[in-house]
């Protein structure tokens, strides 16, 4: 750390591929998940658990690399808002100097994508942009711990939302 500030923490590359219809978009990866290189990698991140429920497969209990196979068959992508920031913690209200990914490669590496979801409001103030793109975009309640609403709340609204964009198992 130079000047007393937090490092420049770099973000993760994005779960993604042709086949990709819907996008999940959070803020940027937890000191957790930036350590184990690995998407919503902190253990009591609701992540993998409510997808697995959404989708009903056994996510939880999968390696990575099976979970990022598993979402792509079911034409799900993930990623984060922001490429790089400095942040002490994990928390995104501590998130400074926040750099954009660059959202403009999607035409190219996900040419089948039409909607966003965004895990949580810190990733949904970039709704707006997308929404100008022409993607469907959707907010839904963070999977973070420091996200209090109760699981099956959270549960609730993330399967509506895969059932209004035709996620759910078998589709």
């Amino acid at each position: 750390m130079s000047g007393g500030g937090p490092e420049l923490l770099h973000g993760l590359p994005p779960i993604l591929d042709a086949g990709v219809r819907t996008l999940i978009l959070g803020s940027f990866p937890s000191p957790a998940s930036l350590a184990a290189q690995q998407y919503y990698g902190h253990r009591q991140n609701q992540f993998w658990r409510l997808l697995g429920a959404v989708l009903d497969e056994p996510l939880p209990e999968l390696a990575y690399a099976e979970k990022q196979r598993c979402l792509l068959r079911h034409r799900l992508g993930v990623w984060d808002v922001y490429r790089s920031c400095r942040r002490r913690g994990a928390l995104d209200s501590a998130i400074e100097s926040p750099v954009r990914n660059d959202f403009s490669r999607l035409l190219v590496d996900a040419p089948r994508l039409v909607s966003v979801c965004f895990n949580g409001q810190t990733a949904g103030k970039a709704a707006c942009w997308f929404q100008a793109q022409g993607y469907e975009t959707r907010i839904l309640p963070s999977t973070s711990p420091a996200y209090t609403l109760a699981f099956a709340s959270k549960l609730e609204r993330w399967r509506a939302a895969a059932v209004a964009l035709q996620l759910t198992a078998g589709n």
